[in-house]
């Protein structure tokens, strides 16, 4: 680890030395705003209200198919990748957490409660920025617990009030907003999440400024997408956004600031669940404790479109990665059954590089999603009623997300066909007089004022 941050040290001071040679524009600002489970598909909906998001469109730029983004098509890998300009394969965080092995023949978790230290292998955006000059705030932000760069912090982890700027906690105290959040619904939670970015813009015009919201992602999971619960939840995100879009008009620097409206992945309709734990536990790999797998030489971690195995006991794992091929190559459900030799042509990190990786992954098939379940004898179970998932291959249409760009430095009816969301970075980075170096993504210049 030690290693790792010096590597993290050196990186920041590189992006310093590129800040000093372009300074940044001391009066230009630039807001992330990510709508958590909206895909590109429904940007163009007709059975979808979003007034202000097609107002941000047509003043600006956007991407017809949208935008491209990383595997796992999950929300924390994608938040990262969205503030770093590379793929998990690099930042490393491939859960909305940490995977810890526990040894051999041990089950695998996923811990939520980490900082960013423990997370993302290089610096974040807001690192470079710090090191720049340049202040920044993060609202709901995963991958940020704990850093030191952030001026106005309130992260995406559990115990979120803990971990926020003592600042921030104060101002939402008073005005009541923390009462209503601890405890409250996702919608409520949308809504102080709002309130504090609106809060911190008002009161101190941030350069930067990341707003996470979640309750579109939760109500497309439980209903699916291009339900009316879901077209419900992106109008009340729609009016949402147009609250910020308030505040910076309040706060006089509207027209001082480039706004990103943005996604970390799409949604597809599931009918049927895929119970590979129980397949395995049928063979004599996983053993159960009740509800709970106890033991496993291999255990299934699913990601929606995605299951990752683990072969926890190094002395049977060569066997026991062919028993999971033989048993699910042609299963109903599954794609394919990836391996080492297929994980760089996705953007995931090789086993020996980052021991969180999978050793397999499986992959499924469209309207098919994994269950970390090792209960019951089938694969295959059907759902009552369709629901959503993500974390389907990023190759999949369905997992495009909405990219929409206006205001500051953003040309006016530029109109891409898609994007990759190794992009972000470095074109919010530009727009901040920064240069980005070492990112996988490029600078938009297309959708750039004065940009060549």
């Amino acid at each position: 680890m030690t290693m790792l941050r010096s590597i993290a040290m050196l990186a920041v001071f590189a992006v310093a030395i590129a800040a000093a040679n372009a300074a940044p524009d001391g009066d230009r600002r630039v807001v992330v705003i990510t709508l958590d489970g909206f895909p590109a598909y429904l940007l163009d909906d007709p059975h979808a209200s979003l007034p202000v998001i097609r107002g941000l469109r047509r003043a600006g730029a956007f991407a017809i198919q949208g935008m491209r983004v990383s595997n796992p098509a999950v929300t924390w890998p994608n938040h990262t990748t969205l503030m770093t300009g590379v793929h998990p394969e690099k930042h490393g965080v491939l859960f909305n957490g940490v995977l810890e092995r526990h040894g051999k023949g041990q089950t695998v978790r996923v811990e939520a409660g980490k900082s960013q230290q423990d997370l993302v292998r290089i610096p974040l955006l807001f690192d470079h920025l710090k090191a720049a000059g340049v202040d920044s705030t993060a609202i709901n932000w995963p991958c940020t617990r704990g850093s030191a760069s952030i001026d106005a912090n309130l992260p995406d982890v559990p115990d979120q009030v803990t971990h926020t700027s003592e600042w921030l906690k104060d101002v939402l105290d008073r005005e009541g907003h923390l009462a209503r959040f601890v405890g409250g619904s996702n919608v409520v939670r949308d809504e102080v999440w709002t309130d504090a970015a609106c809060r911190v813009i008002r009161d101190r015009k941030p350069r930067f400024l990341t707003l996470h919201l979640l309750n579109l992602d939760s109500t497309h999971h439980k209903y699916g997408p291009r339900s009316n619960p879901g077209y419900t939840a992106a109008a009340l995100l729609d009016a949402m956004v147009g609250r910020v879009i308030e505040a910076l008009t309040e706060a006089g620097i509207r027209d001082k600031t480039a706004v990103f409206i943005l996604a970390d992945h799409g949604f597809m309709t599931v009918k049927h669940s895929l119970h590979p734990n129980a397949v395995l536990r049928k063979e004599g790999l996983l053993t159960m404790q009740g509800a709970s797998i106890a033991t496993a030489r291999v255990q299934v971690v699913p990601e929606g479109g995605i299951g990752m195995v683990y072969l926890n006991d190094p002395g049977t794992a060569d066997a026991d990665g062919e028993t999971v091929r033989r048993l699910f190559r042609d299963a109903e459900g599954i794609r394919a059954v990836l391996g080492p030799e297929d994980f760089g042509r996705y953007h995931f990190p090789m086993p020996k590089d980052n021991p969180q990786m999978a050793d397999l992954v499986l992959v499924a098939k469209e309207g098919y999603s994994f269950t970390a379940s090792a209960a019951g004898d089938k694969l295959v179970g059907e759902a009552e009623t369709p629901f959503g998932a993500h974390g389907y291959v990023s190759t999949e249409p369905g997992m495009n997300a909405l990219f929409v760009a206006s205001g500051s430095g953003i040309r006016p009816g530029v109109r891409l066909k898609v994007i990759d969301n190794v992009d972000i970075a470095p074109t919010a980075a530009n727009l901040l007089g920064l240069k980005l170096e070492g990112v996988g993504g490029r600078v938009l210049g297309e959708i750039l004022e004065g940009h060549d």
